[in-house]
């Protein structure tokens, strides 16, 4: 991507065109919370430094959805959560409930994650970071078979909210993050690169009731939920910026959504009083865009959903397995253990992973597109200078996050997140070197182009 093409994905519009909301009974919209905080203290999840579980919380997290019905009475429900990730087996069990309680398909479904370092570990996300004794992997285990029936509970409480809407689509902006990607003489570090790619757009959807009051807004920021890594239960710069919109605005439900920042941190950070700051530059950016009339949305949604397969890189022998279970490092050491384990169970590795990639259209105008996994910023400016960055709204972390997903260029750049994050995550090498054009040629392909 040339640097023309990167300056030109950096537009960020504060007012995305002039015409107005569309006119009260097309559309019928509504928003449920349910509360996730652990009820009692366990593993965290995001920094393998971690030895101790959680100590209380600053803030309950919670699991959010809002579901939009069109003209047709087809419905469609986005469910937000602050936590770390989202599995396939989560999603795929959450989507299990929708559908069968609802009728609400799953390409009708997106189930995605905040990314907030300040959350519970969970079941199948990055277990390789922890070792945990017998009661914490219980309590692992449990919060995590709870959370498909929590998730549908938030569905259901929104399609109990359903009312009439206008739904109108805008962005704003959003300053404290900064790509991370420090280059140097050894190579790439992870750090403060202040003149790296960055998407610093706040995309949101804004539903409105009748009398223009706002019901919910879903918002997207591209940046790493890292300001804290303390012991406490919070949601980092998203639960305050939610909180800080639903102060400003009583009675409207904000919803996060984290877009392509996986090579982004909030900067500075490592304090509460600077993820409250961030928050609040977040939440005070969307609430002051909620003030002013959007972009009308038409319907119908149409919505596609594909798992698609991403070729890994060549495996290592069993011989070079093996050899790692010996390994200084005891995160190679348990990767090791686990590649083996699939090795007896399977008789080889699996050269591919599974990534959902998910596209929403409403009518002839916004594309949402959903995808898989700790996108780099590189996605979202890329498909918003493909789509049109006036109607085009990534997410990522959505309905499976199972390692990171680094561009082409990224790739061959090296550095934590094509390589050494794999380790946690567990794979056993890279991605290969197709993976951007198979993802862009899979949301082409679901958008119809």
């Amino acid at each position: 991507m040339n640097r023309t093409m990167i300056n030109a994905a950096l537009i960020v519009l504060c007012a995305v065109g002039s015409s107005p909301a569309r006119a009260a009974g097309e559309w019928k919209a509504g928003a449920g919370t349910v509360v996730i905080t652990p009820e009692q203290d366990m593993w965290m999840s995001g920094y393998a430094s971690r030895k101790a579980p959680s100590s209380g919380k600053i803030h309950d997290l919670h699991a959010k959805a809002i579901v939009f019905e069109d003209a047709s009475g087809a419905k469609s429900a986005i469910v937000t959560t602050d936590l770390i990730g989202m599995t396939k087996a989560l999603s795929d069990e959450t989507a299990r409930l929708v559908n069968e309680k609802f009728g609400i398909p799953r390409e009708r479904l997106m189930v995605t994650a905040s990314h907030t370092h300040c959350g519970p570990a969970l079941g199948g996300n990055l277990e390789v970071m922890f070792d945990l004794d017998a009661e914490q992997a219980r309590r692992v285990s449990e919060y995590t078979e709870a959370l498909p029936g929590k998730m549908a509970e938030a569905v259901a409480r929104a399609v109990a909210d359903l009312g009439e809407a206008t739904l109108e689509w805008t962005q704003s902006e959003a300053g404290f993050a900064v790509n991370r990607r420090q280059y140097t003489l050894g190579g790439v570090v992870l750090g403060v690169n202040p003149i790296g790619p960055v998407d610093r757009s706040v995309p949101m959807i804004v539903a409105r009731r009748a009398d223009g009051s706002v019901k919910a807004v879903l918002f997207g920021y591209a940046c790493h939920n890292t300001t804290l890594d303390f012991q406490q239960f919070c949601g980092d710069y998203a639960g305050f910026a939610q909180a800080h919109i639903e102060g400003a605005s009583p009675g409207t439900t904000a919803l996060f959504v984290s877009g392509c920042g996986g090579d982004a941190n909030p900067n500075p950070r490592r304090t509460l009083d600077l993820a409250r700051q961030h928050g609040n530059e977040l939440g005070g950016a969307v609430a002051r865009a909620m003030r002013e009339p959007g972009r009308g949305l038409d319907g119908p949604i149409r919505g596609q959903f594909r798992e698609v397969a991403l070729a890994l890189s060549a495996p290592p022998s069993r011989e070079k397995l093996e050899a790692q279970l010996a390994d200084p490092d005891v995160y190679i050491q348990r990767r090791a253990k686990r590649l083996l384990a699939e090795w007896d169970a399977k008789g080889a590795l699996a050269d591919s992973k599974p990534y959902p990639v998910q596209v929403w259209q409403f009518g002839e105008g916004l594309h949402l597109i959903a995808l898989g996994g700790e996108v780099v910023v590189d996605y979202a400016l890329r498909l918003k200078h493909e789509f049109g960055a006036e109607k085009t709204f990534v997410i990522g972390y959505a309905n499976d996050v199972m390692a990171y997903i680094p561009s082409l260029r990224v790739l061959r750049e090296g550095g934590y997140e094509p390589d050494i994050s794999n380790i946690y995550y567990g794979l056993y090498a890279p991605w290969a070197p197709t993976i951007e054009e198979t993802i862009i040629g899979t949301v082409h392909e679901l958008a119809g182009r």
